[in-house]
């Protein structure tokens, strides 16, 4: 293996629809709760609006060769960006600040992982979230049914939060403060 990380330009995300799409393939064979919700999630209605609608934008994908692995999206948007008509994420009155910081897509490859890639490419998106001083909510949403993210993300300092959507989602939250002690 010859890994290479890049940081990519939101302007390039079109070379993650491959792995985004596989990503929702992966949840939808996790799930057990609502996984019909996954039938309309892919690259255009995850990824794309996503971007859009954030203030700034991480995305890294590893290559081994040319061939790209695995990414990680990372966003800092408005609070209100996770108050829709598909879910409420979090309760917004327990955000002080106008914005909140977002690890929200994150797959590697089967054959990659337990390789640390998935440990490198999560510190690359806390140190970018953490670069940003108007930020001290951050927040990943792991889908029903994928325990080893879940495991994962605790590990490295997060904090379950509550379940949304009859348990489809669990979110997770860590603060500044308790992730610099991480």
């Amino acid at each position: 293996m010859n890994l290479v990380y890049e940081v990519i330009s939101e302007e390039k995300m079109e070379v993650c629809r491959d792995l985004c799409n596989e990503l929702m393939a992966f949840q939808k064979s996790k799930s057990h709760i609502r996984t019909e919700l996954f039938d309309s999630m892919n690259f255009e209605t995850r990824m794309v609006p996503s971007i859009k609608k954030a203030i700034h934008n991480f995305i890294v994908v590893v290559k081994d060769a040319d061939r790209i692995v695995g990414y990680v999206y990372s966003n800092i948007s408005p609070k209100e960006t996770y108050s829709n008509e598909f879910a409420t994420f979090f309760d917004l009155d327990s955000v002080r600040r106008k914005n909140v910081g977002c690890l929200s897509q994150f797959y590697i490859r089967e054959e990659y992982q337990k390789h640390g890639v998935g440990s490198t490419l999560f510190d690359m998106s806390m140190e970018w979230l953490k670069g940003f001083d108007d930020v001290e909510d951050y927040f990943i949403y792991v889908s029903n049914g994928n325990y080893n993210a879940l495991e994962f993300y605790k590990r490295k300092g997060f904090a379950v939060s509550h379940d949304i959507l009859d348990g489809f989602i669990t979110v997770l939250r860590s603060k500044k403060e308790d992730l610099r002690r991480a």
